[in-house]
């Protein structure tokens, strides 16, 4: 083995273990039976212990796994915060930063796009359940912080400046027009795609 074959074996990430991929189906299932019995009943008649029995786990050990119940619909708002941010700085250097963040938020079109019902179900769910909603912004403020920096670069704001108020408020911007698009979705329930909703809330911060 070369010193060069070597070192890229090494910089390959190793394989999540039995452990790992015990606890990744465990939250898996968790998630589906959630989100079964949240359609069914509602987030708020749904209680953590029916989601534990169905499962087959205890309340403690179910919250091993979630903090909150809440957590467990927005499990997957981290993975998309990364996703976006890498689909931001993939964008072409030259596109202006609104525009690239505009298409950053394909990431999200698509996923609309591949499970329109479910996902107009869970936007439904979020805007219907205050505690949702909480915890959703405060999840999305993640976002921002993994934004920002990118937007920071493409605008030529200096690091030795961070209390530069610009790049943040740029991505606020936009995830607040990422949330009115949303809210617009469910209004006329699925009627409109996503991405015209979302084109149509960005494009009129530039008229």
């Amino acid at each position: 083995m070369t010193d060069s074959t070597r070192a890229a074996a090494h910089s390959q990430p190793k394989p999540p273990g039995l452990r790992e991929r015990m606890r990744a189906t465990v939250r898996a299932e968790v998630v589906e039976v959630a989100l079964r019995l949240f359609s069914a009943q509602g987030f708020d008649r749904t209680t953590v212990d029916q989601i534990a029995a169905e499962v087959g786990l205890s309340r403690a050990s179910l919250f091993r796994y979630f903090g909150t119940k809440e957590d467990i619909v927005l499990v997957g708002l981290e993975e998309r915060g990364r996703q976006i941010a890498e689909a931001l700085a993939a964008r072409p250097d030259k596109e202006r930063p609104w525009v690239a963040l505009r298409h950053a938020f394909d990431v999200l079109v698509r996923l609309n796009e591949e499970a329109p019902e479910e996902t107009l179900n869970y936007l439904r769910m979020m805007q219907e359940t205050p505690s949702l909603r909480a915890r959703h912004f405060e999840k999305q403020l993640k976002w921002q912080e993994l934004l920002v920096p990118e937007i920071a670069r493409r605008m030529g704001a200096s690091p030795d400046q961070p209390a530069d108020p610009r790049p943040g408020a740029l991505v606020a911007a936009a995830l607040a027009c990422l949330d009115v698009a949303a809210t617009a979705r469910v209004a006329c329930e699925g009627a409109v795609p996503l991405e015209v909703l979302l084109d149509r809330a960005m494009g009129a911060l530039t008229e």
